[in-house]
């Protein structure tokens, strides 16, 4: 994958961490907003990938 493609995986990934953990804060479920907690992370790291990957030249 590209520089474009993991970062839009990244922002898909945090978005729905957020959604996730803000469901398990409302319902009072400390699963779901752990899961949520980790899927942000999961797309930040997707999001760092990605801008590695730009600094190396691959846009695609």
């Amino acid at each position: 994958m590209g520089e474009f493609q993991d970062k839009a995986k990244g922002t898909g990934n945090d978005l729905a961490g957020k959604v996730k953990e803000g469901i398990g804060s409302v319902t009072n479920n400390p699963e779901l907003e752990a899961e949520g907690k980790a899927q942000q992370l999961k797309g930040d790291a997707q999001k760092l990938k990605g801008d590695v990957k730009g600094a190396f030249g691959d846009k695609a």
